[in-house]
């Protein structure tokens, strides 16, 4: 047994039929040309479907809006990485040189997408049950914590700023760093005279969520 099927079999709970869908799940296009762009893609997918569906069991009582805000936490970047942290999937990354100098293994933007290709490579090669298995078995305890429906930062401070009369958050990006597979975003959120922050992210969103998060704790 290669060290990658066992891997699967441990930490993905299954044993593969094509190993080389998980091998291409786990590469980064500065390895090679065959990398797991494609099946993240898919993979996305297939998660927000099996998410979708298991809040639509567990939440019966919850409006569409609340279940909304439910999904966008648990298939956010942030979430597809810590499970990608958890089933240790920076230690089994194919990576460029380059790529691992500059810190790919610990870009949540890079290890989420790993995830997701990972979650494709399972529907491909076991169906949507296996796809289903993992995802429930990795996400229980983020579901479980979602006591109450979470409600988006820059939602929140929309909502005040016309509590407050005033004009909408303003976001603006003031400084965009990094390489392209592990860039870094600042981005100033201001409300007129109201007060204004700033926040970081791996992506343009990420970085106006932090923003209207630093900002919510000036205010609140």
């Amino acid at each position: 047994m290669s060290r990658l099927q066992k891997w699967v079999g441990e930490r993905l709970g299954h044993e593969p039929k094509e190993l080389c869908l998980f091998e291409r799940a786990l590469t980064h296009p500065s390895f090679g040309k065959t990398h797991y762009q494609r099946l993240e893609f898919l993979g996305d997918r297939v998660l927000g479907l099996v998410i979708a569906e298991w809040l639509e069991e567990r939440f019966p009582r919850d409006p569409e809006g609340q279940l909304s805000h439910r999904l966008t936490s648990l298939v956010s970047r942030s979430t597809c990485a810590e499970v990608g942290s958890a089933i240790d999937v920076p230690g089994v990354m194919r990576l460029g040189k380059q790529a691992r100098e500059d810190g790919a293994t610990r870009s949540d933007n890079v290890v989420g997408d790993v995830v997701e290709a990972l979650i494709a490579a399972l529907y491909l090669d076991g169906g949507l049950e296996a796809a289903r298995a993992f995802i429930r078995r990795q996400w229980e305890a983020h579901v479980a914590a979602l006591t109450e429906a979470p409600r988006h930062p820059k939602s929140v401070l929309h909502e005040l700023a016309e509590a407050k009369r005033r004009k909408n958050p303003v976001y603006e990006v003031v400084k965009a760093s990094g390489p392209s597979h592990a860039p870094t975003f600042t981005v100033r959120v201001s409300i007129g005279s109201l007060g204004e922050a700033e926040g970081t992210g791996s992506s343009k969103q990420e970085a106006e969520t932090a923003a209207a998060s630093a900002l919510l704790e000036k205010l609140q």
